[in-house]
């Protein structure tokens, strides 16, 4: 019996050669780029006389800096436009794939990649952007690069890594009516903190992570990185193979079974080593949202804001920074505090799933999102967007009082004219609420689901949707 882990697994078939450094040089299955970490990287490969090694196996699309609203070129904004060109003049010149505007498969990289069927089991994945553990939800080993691994990517289809210690985090047991795939994340980088997975990747198990679907399953992996891991990953089932099946670029006929032979053969063994294991119970995880300045600042719902005392003595000048910055106290509960604007998307939760769960709420609701506060639904991909229209949601969310944009990162990072301004407070199903994220250097963002930033939305205040959800069951 090998008793390895898919992490394990998944390196060592990607192992190039061990180089004297300590570091393992790893081919790299799939490489997805987009208009703001690729342009220095292949301004550095022209200068090296260099082209790209494996075009096949890059994919372009345009995400940050694109406007949600009107999307006409030139954009409004030169810079954003110069970068869009930009990328298309770098693909077009290496034979790279680009989904671009229009072309009904743009859309943010790690949303795209698994519903055209790219993402798949046993990958190694690279993308110039935190957040691209994303996929290891489909069993993948994907890492966030910066600028100069892409191009060593672009150059090599390899990269220098380092190797990682696998801690498994078990979830077992069922989750609470109002209590989504976010909070589960949440809750994890709370208790574990956002140092606590240096060094490591994240293996996400137990019997509340095998009852997700695989909208759910990224939304956790999405977030690996926030909690300090390089990489997080869930061990491909039948959930993951029925998600693959028919996707444009899934194995076809006799590659299918195939495919799922290798599949199966890659999960983590029975008996698999690992360095850590950490377990949570499905039951104590109640709707979770952040309050400060990191992932890690976060609390549920029903409790109060932490005393300073609480925290170790290393974290109380961040804790006290946060407080300064939030406006908010110890023992303050955030339960009907008013918020200024609301953004539901992002690559986190900008999914068809999390669309259909905010227009359930606004349905139970009934109301309108008061004029005072400004709503954003921004879907994930073209295709998901186009979804939701088929489904009629994008007029459940007008009629509500909510904005129907685009494509686009949008308000997640703000490099498009969709941001916060001055000391604006924002319920956020993005996965990021450093200082100035999203755009306003004053500027509050609050993390939480897509349903609780639905209601809050609706109610113009943080709201706990579970009454109304209970109401939904007793009707």
């Amino acid at each position: 019996m090998s008793r390895r882990t898919l992490f394990d697994k998944v390196w060592q078939q990607h192992r190039v050669s061990q180089l004297e450094t300590g570091q393992t040089q790893l081919l790299i299955g799939l490489h997805l780029i987009h208009e703001v970490t690729s342009p220095q990287a292949f301004a550095m490969l022209r200068k090296a006389g260099l082209k790209v090694a494996c075009p096949q196996q890059t994919l372009a699309t345009v995400d940050h800096i694109v406007p949600t609203d009107d999307q006409r070129r030139p954009f409004v904004d030169p810079l954003a436009e110069e970068m869009l060109k930009e990328l298309e003049q770098n693909t077009a010149s290496n034979e790279i794939r680009l989904y671009n505007l229009g072309s009904g498969r743009q859309g943010v990289v790690h949303i795209i990649a698994p519903e055209l069927g790219l993402t798949q089991p046993g990958m190694t994945i690279a993308c110039g952007d935190s957040h691209t553990a994303t996929h290891g939800a489909f069993g993948a080993v994907a890492f966030g690069i910066g600028t100069s691994q892409v191009r060593d990517v672009l150059a090599t289809q390899t990269l220098a890594m380092d190797p990682l210690k696998v801690r498994r985090i078990e979830i077992d047991g069922t989750l609470a009516s109002g209590v989504y795939a976010k909070d589960i994340i949440l809750h994890i980088i709370r208790h574990l903190g956002v140092k606590g997975g240096v060094g490591y990747a994240y293996e996400f198990a137990g019997s509340c992570i095998d009852a997700l679907d695989m909208e759910a399953r990224m939304t956790i992996c999405n977030m690996a990185i926030e909690g300090g891991a390089r990489c997080g990953y869930i061990n491909p089932d039948q959930t993951t193979f029925d998600y693959l099946r028919d996707r444009e670029f899934a194995p076809k006929e006799a590659h299918w079974q195939k495919a799922l032979a290798w599949w199966r053969s890659i999960a983590s063994d029975a008996d698999a080593e690992y360095d850590d294991l950490v377990k949570f119970r499905a039951e104590e995880i109640s709707p979770t949202l952040t309050w400060g300045i990191t992932p890690g600042q976060a609390l549920g719902l029903d409790e109060t804001l932490p005393q300073l005392e609480s925290y170790p003595d290393s974290e109380q000048d961040l804790v006290r920074e946060a407080y300064q910055y939030m406006a908010l106290e110890p023992g303050q509960s955030l339960l009907g505090l008013p918020i200024d604007v609301v953004f539901i998307g992002s690559c986190t939760n900008g999914r068809i799933s999390d669309l259909r769960e905010v227009a359930r709420i606004c349905r139970l609701h009934g109301g309108r999102v008061p004029a005072r506060v400004k709503a954003l639904i921004v879907p994930g991909s073209e295709a998901v967007k186009a979804q939701a229209e088929a489904e009629g949601l994008d007029k459940v969310f007008v009629a509500h009082g909510f904005a129907w944009r685009n494509a686009g990162c949008s308000m997640c990072l703000a490099m498009n004219p969709d941001r916060l301004e001055g000391r604006q407070i924002c319920a956020s199903t993005s996965n990021r609420n450093f200082k100035g994220r999203q755009g306003s250097p004053a500027g509050r963002t609050l993390l939480m689901s897509p349903a609780l930033a639905a209601l809050t939305a609706l109610e113009g205040q943080i709201s706990d949707p579970r009454p109304l959800l209970r109401q939904e069951k007793i009707s």
